[in-house]
């Protein structure tokens, strides 16, 4: 964090979360987190001959080996020394000399280079050509050194082609075996070191498509990540998804067909003079038969995409609708939905069907019409060799030449054809980046997740004629909302459905941010708060949660995986999930299954909430968390909702009033406004929506209570009266 702070980046130490079995975080673990903090992060092995010649570099974090750090501010190369300070200390502390014995016995030999990314706009750059193009130039040195063991090869393979010529024309026509054997020498050396450096060349290859592999899977699956909430809200996760798959097949051309075109142009630039100093004719022949390829192709790319565009789409319809099946199989299997499903699913099939066969018979049109001209590359060119041959000796082309060409004539009719047919892998790869464009290219979270204010977080909230309207709405969510409640407040929100309490909770999220007024966290706008810090310092509990495969004790510390097992326990008991959780075979080690098939909807609303607690967070949204509850473990959590507010402020939705009746304030919500705020005792003699509210919800409370009070009234009758 001083390396950081040196840069002028503010980080909070709870926003970091450690890797699951790291005793102390890793050089990569920190730069990971400081990269996704708006900072350029880089951890590295050096040597203290190194080390010390970094003199005029910023401040530089040294791994200790028991696990701290410290930050080197200083060198003097001349006494061999360099200069350290304590992070947690102030900057006003001296730094304190050390010479290399001394660091040698404490330092790991890691560093941490950190600086400020001054230009954030290559993760916000549009996915397109350029930027593949920018991805494959990243890999500069890869690339000079495929070129050069390329063109060594390429020029080896001229030589055999002279060698058969020579053992054509003179080996065979003089019956020289002296040279026979020379030549075979020769020939033996040369194979082995286009063997050898082939091998090198395609290791090169293969480590660089795997770093571009990896480099756009990271680049696409972070960008899907700082997408708003709201976009995923208004966008079909199957088709969302399809889209999104199509960045692989673009991948697999960037790794598969394009490096291997690529790497057979070096083969026909060296190669193609020698052709023509073979043949002029022979070589002008190959050549204009490889245009034709090319003009062929050309033709028909229009109409390949239009066919690639529509079954692209038919295809992720077919996914869009096998991931609607499997994500609500309990209800198809429940409703009995299967035969109306199979009808659908048979629909769509058919309709892909359709596309891909379409699609198949028009690509076959240029590739059958393209068949002619590569037998004529591959095979006519011999015959016509031959015939210009014998019946015009004196052009040159005699038997060896004629072979020679014909071993260098296929290895650049191969790049040539490969080229033109390359035009069409383009067309798909084209229609393929628009469709992963259309959701990767919109706008990101990105800048106010990695840049903003960093405040300590109290508590304080303040509403300030607040008007919210979601896109794409025709009438306004929120009107002219002004509220404010201090640090520590247990507040409730009611109204009716639809009412705006859950937008309420969404704007202190931050998943909304384009609302007219002011929200102050703390007396700070809440758009200019660091969205990350923001999240990090709220714990929120849904109606609906969601966990991840894997163990209780996992889930419970997804956003802290280093937390430990006495925390946990902690947070399970706060949520009143500690005697369930006890009761299972495994404990807090119970493996939970995708879709969380194996708890009830109240354990996994109580794991939710200890997810939630575990963070300490100052303050917590609480909507419809206790709904999907028994009464039971409604009573239980309600119970302890008083020790978890104890020191944080509490926002509590919830349509059952009961629970809310000790909170601190209640805010009652109608259609967008604010109707009235006030303790539950207030707003039953003052608040009408409140009143009938809670009448609706304990009227069999209050007539039981009115009835027994009756009877209580009743004059007691005895006999004789």
């Amino acid at each position: 964090m001083a390396a950081a702070k040196y840069h002028g980046v503010d980080l909070d130490i709870r926003d970091f979360a450690a890797e699951p079995g790291e005793d102390s975080p890793s050089p990569a673990t920190l730069a990971r987190w400081l990269n996704s903090q708006g900072l350029i992060a880089k951890g590295m092995r050096l040597k203290w001959r190194y080390l010390i010649r970094l003199y005029n570099s910023p401040p530089i974090v040294l791994m200790f080996k028991d696990g701290s750090a410290g930050l080197m501010v200083g060198v003097n190369p001349e006494k061999r020394i360099v200069f350290l300070r304590d992070p947690l200390k102030g900057e006003g502390e001296p730094p304190i000399p050390v010479e290399e014995i001394r660091l040698r016995q404490a330092w790991t030999g890691d560093i941490l280079l950190v600086k400020r990314n001054k230009n954030l706009s290559e993760s916000e750059d549009k996915i397109d050509f350029k930027w593949l193009f920018k991805m494959v130039l990243r890999e500069r040195a890869s690339l000079r050194d495929i070129s050069i063991s390329s063109m060594i090869i390429s020029i080896l393979q001229i030589f055999p082609a002279f060698i058969v010529m020579q053992v054509v024309n003179r080996v065979v026509a003089f019956q020289s075996m002296a040279t026979l054997i020379s030549i075979s020498g020769l020939l033996i050396v040369l194979s082995f070191y286009e063997i050898l450096i082939s091998y090198a060349r395609r290791e090169i290859t293969n480590v660089m498509a795997t770093r571009l592999d990896a480099r756009i899977s990271i680049h696409t699956y972070n960008r899907l990540l700082s997408l708003p909430l709201e976009f995923f809200e208004r966008q079909q996760a199957g088709r969302l998804i399809g889209k999104v798959s199509q960045i692989y097949q673009v991948r697999d051309f960037i790794t598969g067909r394009l490096m291997t075109t690529f790497l057979d142009m070096f083969t026909l630039i060296v190669i193609l003079p020698f052709l023509f100093y073979i043949s002029v004719i022979l070589a002008w022949l190959t050549v204009v038969a490889a245009g034709l390829i090319g003009l062929i192709v050309v033709i028909f790319i229009k109409p390949l995409t239009y066919y690639y565009s529509n079954r692209i789409e038919a295809e992720m319809t077919r996914g869009s609708a096998m991931y609607e099946t499997v994500a609500g199989i309990r209800t198809v299997k429940t409703l009995a939905l299967e035969p109306s499903r199979r009808r659908d699913w048979d629909n769509i099939v058919a309709e892909v069907c359709k596309w891909r066969l379409s699609t198949t018979r028009m690509q076959n049109w240029p590739e059958t019409l393209v068949m002619p001209l590569d037998f004529f590359i591959n095979r006519g060119i011999i015959l016509i060799g031959a015939f210009i041959c014998i019946t015009n000796p004196t052009a040159g082309v005699d038997a060896g030449a004629i072979v020679a060409f014909m071993m260098l004539g296929g290895r650049v009719a191969a790049p040539l054809v490969g080229l033109a047919k390359l035009m069409t892998v383009i067309t798909e790869v084209e229609t393929s980046l628009v469709q992963a464009g259309e959701i990767l290219n919109n706008p990101t979270e990105t800048k106010a997740l990695t840049t903003g204010l960093r405040p300590k977080i109290i508590g304080a909230l303040s509403f300030e004629n607040i008007n919210f309207t979601y896109p794409g709405g025709s009438s306004r969510a929120l009107k002219d909302l002004s509220f404010s409640i201090p640090a520590g407040t247990m507040l409730g929100l009611v109204g009716r459905s639809g009412s705006g309490k859950s937008t309420i909770t969404r704007l202190l999220q931050g998943v909304s941010r384009n609302y007219e007024g002011f929200l102050r966290l703390d007396g700070v706008d809440l758009r200019e708060i660091n969205l990350t810090h923001l999240r990090r310092s709220f714990g929120v509990v849904l109606q609906d949660n969601f966990l991840f495969r894997g163990t209780i004790r996992d889930n419970i510390t997804a956003g802290r995986p280093g937390l430990t097992m006495e925390k946990v326990i902690w947070a399970a008991r706060m949520a009143g999930a500690e005697e369930f959780i006890e009761r299972m075979p495994a404990g807090y080690d119970t493996f939970i299954e995708e879709g969380s098939t194996n708890i009830s909807g109240g354990q996994r609303q109580r794991l939710a909430i200890a997810r939630a607690v575990i963070l300490d967070p100052k303050l917590m949204i609480l909507d419809e968390a206790t709904s999907a509850l028994d009464p039971e473990s409604e009573a239980l959590v309600n119970a302890n909702l008083e020790r978890i507010a104890k020191g944080r402020t509490m926002v509590i939705v919830s349509h059952r009033l009961s629970s809310l009746v000790n909170c601190d304030q209640i805010l009652v919500m109608d259609q967008g406004e604010m109707q009235a705020i006030g303790t539950h005792e207030q707003l039953l003699e003052t608040c009408e929506i409140y009143r009938t509210l809670w009448l609706q919800q304990n009227r069999h409370v209050d007539e039981r209570k009115h009835s027994k009070k009756n009877e209580a009234q009743k004059p007691v009758i005895t006999e004789g009266t």
